[in-house]
């Protein structure tokens, strides 16, 4: 090994142990700063100098070409951070206008904080140089970031002919920490973003790219000796007002609008019990969504879409709920008249839990080739709980226990989980799960009633002849009463040049985790597969490359094969910001059944092989302008028909300002499907949305969405119709003071075509107002 590769490493695990034996003192100063953005009250002169200059992506530790200090000092209530961002090209400054949490392309510098210095999770802000707010946290365990939490704090930035600076002040309130510990350490790291050709992620510390672990090698910072939480109350009560009209469309005519107006007034409280744990209430809520969600493209696909929670009520602390599997997905809840939450951390104990109704019942039915969502109209409790204890940084073991309820059925799931890493490069997870669930004779009869595949005025439930069908549904008309269960077993082994893994999941058929998005079991899974990665140095034109191969094998409990797949792909990020990726598969798997006996659930039907070529490409070329595009073609398995087909995908993406305020963009999905010689559907998504941001605070979006397609009846088994548009629109003006006091008004409306109509026909719209206040106490 070369002698400068030995002593970088020895310096690099000297300074990591430095800092984790020797903590830096943060300064104690009773002297508030003016959020400004000018760093020029006295206070600034007192502060806690750091300095921001190494580059640890996609370089490790290398000089940073720009000049950015911190100064940070706390006032036993608020921890304030000084940045001056230095830049000798102050107009290749990336800055625009946008919304919060909308600014990751732009220029910004910020801070991550581990507030319990357990390396668990760290929370993040980062701020734009015109001062507009990133936050969210990251969690170690689950290797994800969640941009949808919130925190209340304050930022200006301001640019000039030297480069930006920016204020900060973090409320201490936000963060959950000890209290009870006089002298609190806390670990942190400061941070720029410098994107230009490439994007240089620039930090205030050595980070080892050999420990996948970047959490734990941020470095202590000791004081916070007056901090107190106090009584951390919140109460937000919130107005919505609105008027929807619907109409029903019936063969080629529509209906009279139907028209209903309400106004609804709810309550959300917010209070620390103590400061390690929260509860937050909400009476009559108003869980409606605001903002649109992404189109997505549901055709050939036998799986039910994914869609991320957005609701601040569910947001606030979601990680301390989170665990490998995905037990707990809160948009499974749609109208609840009240909702509880508790959440806490202390010693090593994190805990959370949560209990809400439901005016509707959704519940996600599970198969092994398919799932379908069933939603019924009958009152359901939900109620959810997890616990996790750190006994150190390298191990955990949490518990999650999940319930529904309603008057025709109920669903509990008990989990076990744990995550050990005996080395920084190793990492073992582990996670077993038991399900009980009970369906009466009301439930299967309203699932008669409202799914097309089967037929109710028969005694009991028979299935149609004329459509396919998810076993799962079948698996509750033949048995009533259902006990599963599952489990999921990992090992990784990750050093800084490559990565290996194999991971083995089982889910018998009567698994089911109805609180959770789980949506497929009667299965049991082998994956393996790994990585070696590429680092180039700066003169090259590039900066990393990857290649990446896996291969699994899937059987249901029959052992019959539902798939084999092996799949490689190499990818390489080069200048621009850009990336390419090159991925080729091949797959062998089970289309879906067209025997409709109710005797043979257990059996698969013919095995395919399908074989497809993908390449995504990315570039950020300027200020401004993003665009991508994703193409796969190959052969494809046709689920509605049973038999393989040719299919070509092709996804485009532009986003652009075209002023620091306006900002466009464009997302189009084009699929289409052939077999047998001819055309067996084309699908156009088209997803347009323009902004006018007026300032950090407010903005006036107009969202169209448009679907279109178009099935060629004649290669089709069975009868659909020829033609299917939808077009659906959402204007919203957004003012928000904080993420908790916020101002919505908004118009939205949606309408279809199908065979039987011309043209499109709208069947819905919707005004709305909606107005919220936090008074922090």
């Amino acid at each position: 090994m070369h002698k400068s590769i030995i002593f970088a490493s020895f310096f690099s695990a000297s300074f990591s142990v430095l800092c984790a034996t020797q903590p830096i003192e943060l300064p104690y100063i009773p002297q508030p700063a003016k959020v400004d953005g000018k760093l020029d009250e006295p206070s600034w002169q007192q502060a806690k100098k750091i300095v921001i200059d190494n580059v640890t992506w996609p370089y490790e530790n290398t000089q940073s070409p720009v000049t950015t200090y911190a100064y940070v000092y706390e006032d036993g209530e608020t921890l304030y951070i000084g940045f001056d961002a230095q830049d000798a090209n102050p107009e290749q400054i990336r800055a625009f206008y946008r919304d919060r949490d909308a600014a990751w392309d732009d220029d910004l510098v910020g801070l991550k904080i581990d507030s319990y210095n357990n390396s668990q999770l760290a929370y993040q802000f980062f701020i734009n140089p015109l001062g507009v707010q990133q936050d969210s946290i990251e969690n170690e365990l689950t290797k994800r970031e969640s941009a949808s939490w919130d925190g209340i704090w304050d930022s200006v930035g301001v640019v000039h002919e030297s480069g930006y600076t920016v204020e900060v002040a973090i409320p201490l309130r936000v963060l959950n920490f000890d209290d009870s510990i006089t002298t609190k350490t806390m670990a942190m790291e400061f941070l720029r973003f410098l994107p230009r050709s490439e994007r240089l992620r620039i930090s205030s510390m050595q980070i080892d790219h050999g420990n996948n672990c970047w959490i734990c090698q941020m470095p202590s910072y000791n004081g916070f000796e007056q901090a107190k939480q106090g009584n951390n109350i919140a109460v937000i009560p919130s107005i919505v007002a609105g008027k929807n009209e619907n109409r029903d469309i019936d063969a080629s005519k529509a209906g009279e609008w139907q028209s209903e107006q309400n106004t609804e007034v709810s309550l959300d409280l917010k209070w620390g019990i103590t400061p390690d744990i929260t509860l937050n209430a909400t009476i009559n809520p108003d869980f409606s969504q605001v903002e649109a969600d992404v189109a997505q493209l549901s055709v050939n696909n036998n799986f039910s879409l994914f869609f991320p929670e957005k609701r601040a009520f569910f947001l606030d602390n979601a990680d301390y709920f989170a665990s490998t599997l995905n037990l707990i997905h809160t948009r499974n809840i749609a109208q609840p008249d009240y909702g509880a939450k508790i959440t806490g951390s202390k010693s090593g104990h994190t805990f959370a839990g949560f209990i809400a109704n439901d005016s509707q019942t959704n519940v996600l039915i599970p198969g092994n080739l398919g799932s379908s969502l069933v939603t019924l109209d009958s009152k359901s409790e939900n109620a959810a709980m997890r616990y996790r204890y750190d006994f150190e940084s390298d191990l955990s073991l949490g518990s999650t226990i999940t319930h529904r309820q309603s008057d025709d059925y109920n669903n509990s799931v008990l989990s076990i989980d744990s995550k050990y890493k005996p080395t920084v490069n190793d990492t073992f997870l582990v996670q077993v799960l038991q399900s009980e669930t009970q369906y009466t004779e009301a439930f299967i009869n309203a699932l008669c009633d409202g799914d097309s595949c089967l037929t109710a005025n028969t005694e009991p439930c028979e299935i149609n002849q004329d459509c396919d069908f998810n076993e799962g549904v079948l698996r509750v008309l033949d048995q009533q009463k259902q006990s599963g269960n599952g489990y999921f077993v990992k090992y990784e082994h990750d050093e800084k040049y490559w990565r290996a893994f194999a991971d083995y999941q089982y889910r018998d058929a009567d698994l089911r985790a109805d609180l959770g998005f789980i949506s497929q079991v009667d299965f049991q899974k082998f994956t393996t597969g790994g990585e070696y990665r590429w680092y180039g140095e700066e003169h090259n034109w590039w900066n990393r490359a990857n290649w990446y191969a896996d291969w699994d094998i899937t059987h249901n409990e029959n052992n019959e094969l539902l798939e084999k797949e092996v799949q490689t792909s190499f990818s390489v990020n080069g200048p621009m910001q850009s990336y390419f990726e090159l991925s080729v598969e091949h797959r062998n798997r089970t289309g879906l059944r067209h025997d409709k006996s109710r005797l043979d659930i257990e059996s698969n039907t013919d095995l395919f092989s399908e074989n497809g070529i993908g390449l995504y490409s990315n570039f950020k070329p300027k200020a401004g302008l993003f665009a991508s595009l994703y193409m796969y073609t190959g052969n494809a398995v046709d689920l509605a028909n049973n038999r393989v087909g040719n299919k070509l995908k092709i996804r485009p993406i532009l986003n652009m300002n075209l002023s620091k305020h306006f900002e466009v963009r464009l997302r189009h999905t084009y699929e289409t499907l052939d077999a047998n010689g001819s055309e067996v559907f084309t699908a156009n998504l088209s997803d347009v949305r323009f902004t006018y941001q007026f300032n950090v605070n407010s903005f006036l979006r107009l969202a169209v969405i448009y679907t279109d397609l178009e099935r060629n009846k004649n290669n089709y088994i069975d009868d659909v119709d020829s033609q299917y548009k939808k077009l659906a629109t959402q204007l919203l003006y957004s003012y928000k003071l904080n993420p908790q006091t916020v101002f919505f008004a908004g118009y939205s409306d949606t309408g279809y075509q199908d065979d039987d109509l011309s043209s499109i026909t709208k069947e819905q719209r919707t005004l709305f107002a909606k107005f919220s206040y936090a008074w922090l106490l």
